[in-house]
Parts: structure tokens; sequence; C-alpha cells
């Protein structure tokens, strides 16, 4: 069969379509935030926002205040004039300009006043109204507001009766804009120890957001000082307890972290130790089976040298499975698989060696014999095969063959539940051999013992058990010892079954 050819034309697509992968490549990841800046600029636009938001009230007030003491101001010199006006009597229109005048002359202020009777002028400005809007009584004086020559006034207006023809109509007044003067240096006044308290309180917000924050950076130094060779706790005796959270997570990191380190150092140290072996034998073998003249003596040697290397590949295949028993690696290839009949199918493929070491290996069901229904695990399959294999391998290799009963291996399977009503998947793996010592039960699961009552067993390397109690444990189960009723080895695995729908 031949594949398929490209033409030139064909080239040149594949080549665009790399050129446009090239050009959709993600952008580099934006710069992290700074904490610190986002801190400050969180607490920094309040308190701005808080000293613009009083800027504008006090200018209100401001305002709001020259309107009531300009008002009063003008209303109390409207009253001045027309207790004059009552005083003078008939010589008013004599007496009173000239005190107005006086009184009326000062330029910043910009006052204007008028006196009429409504058909005669007396004095002051004659185009100043008489009328206007907004209008207010402040004691004997009404105050509205008007124009005059084209610019908004405030008036200040009193009545002065007289006995014979039309009152005496007194007016004060000043323009608008002066007020607005008078406004906005209130407003300055108002505002300057708003601002200076607005600058304290910035300094302020980053002060404290420099020392909240020395935690961490110290935080931050401690973990940069740790090694791989040692990994010391975080000091948390000067941790605020809102931060003491994160660097207990840490030294619960650090804790686990080394204690991930010193088992991989001890089994790096025992498997560079169990390899050694081995290794030496194959070497001495074949050194022996090089240098012999007798081709019985190099025969010999040359078996030696193959047994030596069937431990040594077996090692190395049991030091893998151990390394593919780490959770990080099999956890996400759970897939779910009915226990009882991997487990049977298991203990059919050992049926031919046990055939051949005189065993008699046998499966049953305990929980449904008749209908043989799925039990449904959640697990790695490999791994648990693994598992049974080790098991069944393990009870063939002590169990002796010379027994006058016979020799037996027994994998049972059943449902099993604890005292909290979770269910469980069980397969029992009893034989009718020696069993374990009572002394030896406690390192039974650890690796490289290799344990036994009273049997040398060849290539074995303590490491089957192990490997048996991390993949259970990968499956969140357990795997424990007894001894069986006919005093042989009776192992329980039990793992948690698929949760029902």
């Amino acid at each position: 069969m031949r594949l398929p050819t490209r033409r030139a034309g064909d080239q040149r697509f594949a080549r665009e379509d790399w050129l446009d992968l090239a050009r959709s490549k993600p952008t580099e990841n934006p710069a992290p935030s700074s904490l610190r800046r986002t801190l400050l600029r969180r607490l920094a636009a309040p308190l701005s926002l808080l000293a613009l938001m009083s800027g504008l009230m006090a200018y209100w007030l401001a305002w709001q205040y020259t309107q009531h003491v300009v008002d009063r101001l003008l209303a109390d010199l409207a009253t001045a004039i027309s207790k004059q006006i009552q005083l003078a009597g008939i010589d008013a229109p004599v007496i009173v300009p000239p005190l107005a005048q006086a009184m009326f002359s000062d330029p910043v202020e910009q006052l204007i006043y008028r006196i009429s009777t409504g058909d005669e002028e007396i004095a002051g400005e004659p185009d100043l109204p008489l009328v206007g809007t907004s209008v207010r009584r402040i004691h004997y004086a009404y105050v509205f507001e008007t124009h005059f020559q084209g610019v908004s006034v405030r008036v200040a207006q009193v009545r002065v009766p007289q006995p014979h023809g039309n009152p005496i109509v007194v007016e004060t007044a000043q323009r608008v804009g002066s007020r607005y003067r008078i406004a906005v240096e209130f407003l300055f006044a108002i505002m300057m120890p708003l601002l200076l308290l607005l600058l304290a309180g910035w300094m302020i917000a980053w002060r404290v957001v420099n020392q909240q924050l020395n935690p961490l950076t110290d935080l931050a130094d401690t973990l940069n000082k740790q090694t791989h060779i040692s990994l010391e706790p975080v000091d948390e005796s000067h941790v605020p307890s809102e931060i003491r959270p994160l660097t207990s997570a840490i030294n619960g990191l650090l804790v686990r972290l080394q204690a991930a380190l010193d088992a991989q150092r001890k089994f790096i140290a025992d498997a560079a130790h169990q390899l050694r072996t081995p290794l030496t034998a194959v070497k001495l073998h074949t050194e022996q089976a090089l240098s012999s003249h007798d081709p019985a003596k190099a025969v010999e040697a040359v078996k030696e040298l193959r047994s030596s290397a069937d431990r040594a590949v077996r090692l190395s295949n049991q030091l893998l499975s151990l390394a593919r028993a780490e959770p990080g690696e099999q956890a996400a290839r759970f897939a779910d698989f009915d226990l009882a009949a991997l487990a049977f199918e298991t203990g059919a493929e050992w049926v031919p060696r046990a055939l051949a070491s005189r065993v008699d290996l046998g499966f049953q069901r305990l929980d449904d014999p008749e209908n043989e229904h799925p039990i449904i695990v959640r697990g790695n399959i490999v791994l648990t095969r693994e598992v049974l294999a080790n098991l069944i391998d393990n009870a063939l290799k002590y169990v002796p063959p010379s027994r006058n009963d016979g020799a037996r291996i027994t994998v049972t399977v059943d449902e099993w539940h604890d005292a909290h009503d979770r269910r469980f998947g069980e397969v029992v793996i009893e034989d009718n051999g020696p069993g374990v010592l009572e002394d030896q039960q406690p390192d039974l699961f650890k690796r490289f013992f290799r344990g036994g009552n009273g049997q040398s067993v060849e290539g074995g390397a303590g490491l089957g058990l192990a490997i048996v109690h991390d993949i259970v444990v990968l499956h969140e189960g357990s795997v424990h010892y007894e001894d069986a009723p006919e005093g042989g080895a009776r192992f329980i695995v039990r793992i948690p079954l698929k949760a029902r729908d």
C-alpha cells in the first residue's frame, strides 16, 4: 500500500497552515498584579472620593452661610438707614443722604443703595428695582433677588411710614458675584485642612500596607532559603492570624515533601543495594564462564548467569511497579471494572503454574455464587491485576507441594460492609502453607523485607507485598494478613465499591 504523495500546492498550503499556527500561538502570560499596589489603589480611591465629597459639601455649606450672613448684613444696613430717617424726621432728605454715602463708600464690598418715596428719589441709584424674586423676610426687611445693570444683585428693602404722603423706601444691594468670592474664600479656608488630612491619610495607608505585607516578604525569604536537603517549617510565632492558614498549609506541604524525599532517598538506597547483588552475580558468573576451560563448568556458570539475570529483571520490574503505584501517576487512569471477573481471570492465568507445582488453585464466591452478579469497583485494572498476581505468586512460593493432604490455594470473592455501612469488594487469597511468624507480621508489607517461616525462597527481593500495599492504598482500600484456619497465610484485599447512582 502506498501513501498518498503531496503536490507542490499541498506543500504550500501546509506551509501556510504552519504560519497560521505560529501566528495563533498564545501570547505570554500577563505580569502578576501587585498586592501592595492593589491595596494602595483601593484605599487611595475611597480616601480621594471622600475628600472630594467633603469639599463639595463644604462649598455648599460655605455658600449657604455666605447667603445667610450677607442677607443679614444688607438687612441690618437697610434697617440702620431707616432708623436714621425716623430720627431725622422732616429733615431726612437733607441729613440721611450724606450718611448713606459714607456707609456705602467701600469699593471692595460693592454695595448699592436707594432711598425714595416711590414718586421722588432722595438718594442712591434710581435704577435699582423695587421688586424681585426669591423674597424672604429678615426682621423688618424683605430680601429678594433682581437684576441691576445686567448683573444679578441681592436687595434688602425696608419701608419707613410717613405721617403725610408715601412711605420712604430704603434699599441696600450687593452684586451676587461678591458672594461667590466670599464663598470661595470660605472654601479655601475649609479645604486646606482637608487636603492635609487627605495627604496624611495616604501616608498612613501606605505605611500600614507595607507593614502588614512585611510578614509575606519574610515568609518568601524563609522559603527561598529552603533546600531539598533541609526543609525547615516556617516560624508562625509572629505571623498574623489571617496569614496563619497559609503558613500552616505550607508547613504541612513541607512536612509531606520532606517525608516523600526521605522515602525516595531510602527507596533509592535500598534499590541500589538490592540491584548490586544480582548485577555483581551476573558479572561474576560471566567471568567464570569466560575463564572456565571445562565445558560443564561453563554451562553451569551460564545457568547461574541466567538465574541472576532473571532475578535482576524481576527486581527491575517490581521497582517499576512501585513507581507506577504513585498516586499522581495512575489516579487519572481509573475506570470501572468487575473485581470478581478480574479475580477469576487472574487466577485462571496462574493455573498452569499451579498444576506444574502440584498445587490445587481454586476460586469461589461467597456473596452470590448462583447469579454471580458483578462487583463493580473503580480503579486501575492493570495495577489491581498485579495485586492479585503478586499474592498468588507469593502463595505458590511458600506453599510446600509435599503436604500429605495436598497443597491448596483458594481465591475467594465476597462483598464486605464496615461499621459505617460502606461497601467494599473483598478478595481473599488463602493457602495451607506454613504462614508467617507472629514477630514478622508487622513488617510484612515493608519494602525489601523478606519473611518466611524457616523457608528460603530463591529470586525474591521483598517487594511483592510492598507493591500490593501501595496499590491498594492508591485505591483507598486496605490489605491485611491473617493466619488461616489450617495454619497457612490469609491475605485480605478490600477495595471500595463504586457509588450507586
